[in-house]
């Protein structure tokens, strides 16, 4: 292992000796691109498909029958709360003019000011979000960012949380944490991002701490404020079907391409390392847990090699647009063997139950995504990014661990504070007869399968 990973060091550094000298460059105010706007407008696309129905199905598979659709209707209903949030105000929350690097001002509510023809520019900062694309492009794919993020935290609380309070809470989320750490990584003038006068934030390509510690961080929230389901864990049932959960890790590794490629935000050469990274960490992660488990428990399962895959996704979406080949493996190897030890080893010790491992998986995938783009990361490989601690700049480290930390906390004790402000209103978790039932039932009166006799 020593002599791969140090072959793998070797051909970064390699790259690195004809890395390009300049700093880091704003872009410049240019004219809408179609073929920048096809690709942004497919990765939209591509990400929508994550959720619904590659999230829906993988989540769905994993769960006992009874509680199938339950699963996938809250999928469903996030996609739809969370993209007429996004519209309404949202969006300006998030990306809209800075206010102190806290939060956008409602300028652009009800997308007020948001161009379907021309790019975004801000004059203030002499940068764009987007510069070749039409602002709604931009928009609307970060859009889907904001539905799927929420949408990962239904694995911590699967089988046992009531639909009515379940809308609330993700509303809430979704305006109160998620749009946040948006502003403050990604929004123009945020405090912890790079899209700042200092231009020496986090590094954050397309979600590591937006996305995976943000939605993971608040899973494991979830699951300790609503306990343990009945009977878990000496009476849970297996997966009810695992077919199910594989077809829908597939379609979340297919989407995954839009959502990291996607955030080069043009067609060119960063989307393609970007694309290429992806599917390098994705694959070398679901090797390395399938490994794991047939070296520590004697078998390689379908359902730890789907895990290890979308861990390995979820670990390098900080650092896709910021490294080589080589260090997505390096990545991969990671994703496949620390998350697993969480899944396998910690959880049962520990015994919380975070159903389908929101947390162990993207909470666990997305910290170290984050502090390996501070390893990783080169301008090698994107001129506009930062070297990490292998290229010489050992301070963007600190910066990597400064922003997971301020996201753990902030994430964490906001979601806590919704749980408990709307179980006062609403109780959140399903009574004894509603669990043993199934959600499917209780909550929505339909069943996922019947049976002709």
């Amino acid at each position: 292992m020593a002599a791969v990973l140090g072959m793998l060091f070797a051909g970064s550094a390699l790259a690195e000796e004809s890395a390009p000298a300049s700093a880091p460059q704003a872009p410049t105010k240019a004219s809408v691109n179609n073929g920048d706007t096809a690709w942004l407008l497919t990765s939209s696309a591509l990400v929508f498909l994550m959720t619904a129905p590659g999230l829906a199905l993988f989540y769905g598979g994993l769960v006992r029958r009874k509680n199938v659709l339950s699963v996938l209707m809250q999928c469903m209903m996030i996609l739809f709360l969370v993209s007429l949030q996004w519209l309404l105000f949202g969006y300006s929350l998030a990306f809209g003019p800075d206010w102190h690097g806290v939060i956008g001002r409602l300028d652009w509510a009800f997308f007020n000011g948001v161009s379907h023809d021309t790019p975004h520019w801000n004059a203030a900062l002499g940068l764009s979000y987007a510069p070749t694309v039409p602002h709604q492009a931009f928009a609307i794919f970060q859009m889907m960012f904001a539905v799927i993020t929420p949408a990962l935290i239904i694995g911590a609380f699967a089988e046992r949380v009531r639909f009515g309070p379940f809308c609330l809470f993700m509303l809430l989320w979704a305006t109160l944490v998620y749009d946040p750490i948006c502003h403050w990584v990604w929004g123009a003038g945020g405090f912890l991002g790079i899209v700042n006068p200092s231009g020496k934030g986090v590094m954050d390509f397309a979600g590591g701490t937006v996305v995976h510690v943000n939605a993971g961080v608040a899973a494991l929230a979830c699951a300790l404020f609503l306990g343990r389901r009945k009977g878990y864990p000496d009476k849970m049932s297996p997966p009810h079907n695992l077919p199910f959960a594989v077809i829908g890790a597939g379609l979340l590794w297919f989407g995954w391409f839009g959502f990291n490629a996607g955030s080069a935000l043009s067609a060119g050469g960063l989307a393609t390392s970007a694309f290429l990274v992806t599917h390098t960490a994705g694959a070398m992660a679901g090797l390395t847990w399938a490994l794991m488990d047939w070296i520590f428990l004697r078998r390689a399962t379908m359902l730890g090699a789907i895990t290890g895959a979308v861990a390995g996704l979820a670990t390098v979406t900080p650092a896709s647009g910021f490294v080589t080949p080589g260090g997505a493996v390096v990545i991969g190897i990671l994703a496949g063997s620390v998350p697993w030890i969480f899944v396998s080893v910690l959880k049962p010790k520990l015994g919380y139950d975070d159903s389908l491992d929101a947390f162990g998986v993207h909470g666990i995938g997305g910290l170290l995504g984050t502090l390996a783009t501070g390893l990783f990361a080169t301008r090698f490989i994107n001129p506009n990014g930062l070297d990490g601690l292998f290229y010489g700049n050992p301070e963007q480290l600190l910066v990597q661990v400064k922003g997971v930390g301020v996201t753990l906390l902030y994430s964490f004790i906001l979601t806590y504070v919704l749980l408990v402000v709307v179980n006062k209103f609403a109780t959140l978790r399903a009574g004894d007869h509603e669990e043993a039932v199934g959600l499917d039932l209780t909550q929505h009166r339909e069943v996922a399968y019947t049976i002709i006799d």
